[in-house]
């Protein structure tokens, strides 16, 4: 098996400079090099295939996750539930006086014209939610993390199976034309061997650090706080915890959950690959210190096994809510011929070819050679002369991809569900990918408080002891 590993990998090393070299550089030839990447289109639904719609949770993915679903054809948004009265009062400014709203999402569960549900809840009711939809007889459509507790992962992935139905996990770039351009050049081989990836995802602002506003009618009354919530322990009412809950381990997953896991998703999209074997982490209350008991850095280290879909490699993540160069988002698969850079607003192909060192770099260069004696130093000038000069290696143009104008990845991730749900195609992100996508992001926030490093199974998705 290593062998046969290996003679694959050398062909792609070869295929890439001639296939790749000729298939894509014409095909970006022009003033900015530019490709434009096009999303699906999608026409008119069979009224008898329209799927109806409950959302739980109206947060701001909430609302925007609801949104979608009434842009999208053949989905109708029927009826929504949230423990704020606020926010169920705009739901039917937004979507229409005749929405069924509730503050008790067991009522959706039980609505027959609801085909499937939204959980856009804090992390803590995610896996309680859907398990009851799922034996219902609902879809469900699970924001990210899949889990707030890596136990929970089991049983999620058990219930999904069972059901029949169909579960997908909202972390939409598995759905986005530019991770699947970045998936189809990395397997196209084009960057040589992986060796490590870099991914950072930092913010500069009091809501990039969710200090969400508060409104000014938070009160008992306004709020069902018990059904808030839920399985997390009790304490007094308080609308800080209620509207910034991802701040607080009770209910939500801190960076981890909400960051890295759109990390993790998108790397184990493009490679294929099913997570790492061991997670270590570190980082701190730096800046956001407003009663908050979640880190505002976080960087995490993880190794990766060999499989059949990537060799070894070493990957860095990295979450800072104070950066002061206004915050960034990048990807780096860095490979022995190249890196693949993916970035808001699309991704770039970089190739910087390893060249035979010139006689200025041996001789007079930052090498050993200074140190020899000057017999010496002559003997291997005349060696190194006799082999003639090192062939020209030109440095391949960067490669550029960009979506078109407007383009939308989470639309596009609904679309995949709501087509799962007509046709049986299997989703891109279900239960098991959400699961190895969610637990080493929640093994980073482990590492973080136990201060130490984990071991993990990414094939049978259990810590090792």
């Amino acid at each position: 098996m290593q062998r046969m590993k290996k003679s694959r990998r050398e062909f792609i090393r070869l295929a890439a400079t001639s296939s790749l070299a000729a298939g894509i550089a014409p095909a970006v030839m022009g003033a900015d090099r530019t490709q434009y990447l096009k999303a699906r289109k999608y026409g008119p639904v069979s009224p008898n295939d329209t799927i109806r719609v409950g959302t739980i949770g109206m947060g701001i993915m909430g609302f925007g996750d609801s949104d979608l679903v009434t842009r999208s054809p053949g989905a109708e948004l029927v009826a929504v539930a949230d423990c704020y009265d606020g926010r169920l009062t705009h739901a039917k400014e937004m979507f229409g006086s005749g929405l069924f709203t509730t503050r008790d999402y067991r009522e959706i569960i039980a609505r027959e014209d609801v085909d499937a549900v939204i959980i856009a809840t804090p992390d803590h009711w995610h896996v309680p939610i859907a398990l009851e939809a799922l034996q219902a007889g609902k879809h469900v459509y699970l924001e990210k993390p899949a889990v707030h507790k890596i136990e929970e992962g089991p049983v999620l992935v058990k219930a999904a199976k069972e059901s029949g139905k169909v579960l997908q996990v909202g972390s939409q770039r598995v759905s986005s034309v530019v991770y699947a351009k970045a998936k189809e050049l990395y397997e196209s081989g084009i960057i040589g061997e992986l060796n490590m990836i870099e991914a950072r995802y930092n913010r500069h602002s009091a809501l990039g650090a969710w200090q969400y506003t508060l409104p000014l009618d938070a009160s008992p009354e306004t709020i069902d706080w018990d059904r808030f919530l839920g399985n997390a322990p009790k304490r007094p009412f308080d609308p800080i915890r209620f509207f910034r809950w991802r701040n607080y381990w009770d209910y939500g997953t801190g960076v981890g959950g909400d960051l890295f896991v759109h990390l993790f998703s998108g790397i184990h999209f493009v490679l294929g690959s099913n997570g790492p074997e061991r997670v270590m982490s570190t980082g701190g209350l730096r800046y956001w210190k407003d009663g908050r008991d979640v880190p505002d850095v976080m960087l995490g280290v993880y190794d990766y096994p060999e499989n059949d879909n990537h060799p070894a490699f070493t990957m860095s993540l990295q979450v800072n809510f104070a950066d002061g160069s206004g915050g960034d988002e990048s990807f780096r698969f860095v490979g022995s011929d190249g890196i693949i850079i993916i970035d808001w607003n699309g991704l770039t192909v970089k190739r910087e070819p390893m060249t035979e060192p010139s006689e200025n770099e041996v001789f007079r260069g930052w090498n050993s050679v200074r140190t020899f004696s000057n017999d010496m130093q002559a003997q291997l000038l005349r060696e190194f002369r006799a082999k003639g000069p090192a062939p020209e290696v030109t440095k391949p143009e960067d490669i550029v991809f960009r979506p078109e104008r407007g383009y939308n990845e989470q639309y596009e991730h609904f679309q995949n569900f709501f087509e799962s749900i007509r046709t049986g195609k299997p989703v891109v992100e279900d239960a098991v990918f959400g699961y190895r996508a969610a637990a080493p992001a929640l093994l980073s926030n482990m590492s973080y408080i136990d201060q130490k490093p984990y071991k993990w199974d990414p094939e049978k998705m259990t810590i090792v002891s």
